[in-house]
């Protein structure tokens, strides 16, 4: 059998914004006629097991230096080449990579979500679909306050001024300019049913060549 390479699909957007919640739809609509993965970019946080914790939680996570974007890249480049790779995982609640890891094989369609998802170039000229989910500020904020608290442990006064001091800047640096390589931008999240739908529409089509 002739080897296909896989859709790859960049989700990028910033804090909060629903990339996750756009790429479970899209596993969720497409897992029965295509094997579909996901990498999080999460969990290509740089180690700091050298860090003492007092040390990890001042890292800048909202900053592109805080991910392993060449062990990223090696990983995608590997799974495009129809390759297995042992992925690390993360844990928030200590700021470090977790002792598990993940073994991913190589699918069909291959979904890369996160921050910087068309922040770093290689990684960019990789995806055959680019994708910005574009929310608003407030609704962001209340949702990580949200989510912060019930997941990760954290404090109330720790998300504002981590927010204040870090996120917010950096979004502005960094994560909103990347909305110009945008394919598609998908404005609300997954509210955003035509623009989902369309997505799912563009997705299909290109399945489709692909088996011819």
């Amino acid at each position: 059998m002739t080897y296909k390479k896989p859709i790859v699909i960049g989700i990028a957007g910033g804090t909060c914004s629903g990339k996750s919640s756009i790429a479970n739809i899209l596993i969720d609509a497409f897992r029965y006629t295509k094997s579909i993965t996901i990498i999080k970019e999460d969990d290509y946080y740089k180690d700091q097991s050298n860090l003492p914790m007092e040390e990890r939680v001042k890292t800048n996570y909202d900053h592109p230096l805080a991910f392993d974007f060449d062990l990223m890249t090696d990983h995608i480049h590997k799974l495009i080449a129809g390759e297995t790779i042992e992925k690390p995982t993360y844990d928030y609640t200590v700021h470090n990579r977790s002792d598990v890891t993940e073994i991913v094989h190589p699918s069909d369609v291959l979904i890369i979500e996160g921050l910087f998802a068309l922040y770093n170039k290689e990684i960019r000229d990789l995806e055959d679909i680019k994708i910005f989910v574009d929310t608003a500020a407030d609704v962001r904020f209340i949702r990580r306050l949200k989510r912060d608290v019930k997941e990760r442990a954290r404090t109330i006064e720790n998300i504002t001024e981590q927010y204040l001091n870090t996120v917010k800047p950096m979004h502005e640096q960094f994560i909103e300019p990347t909305k110009q390589y945008a394919d598609i931008i998908i404005p609300q999240g997954k509210s955003n049913t035509v623009a989902i739908d369309l997505l799912k529409t563009k997705i299909n089509s290109i399945i489709n060549e692909n088996v011819l």
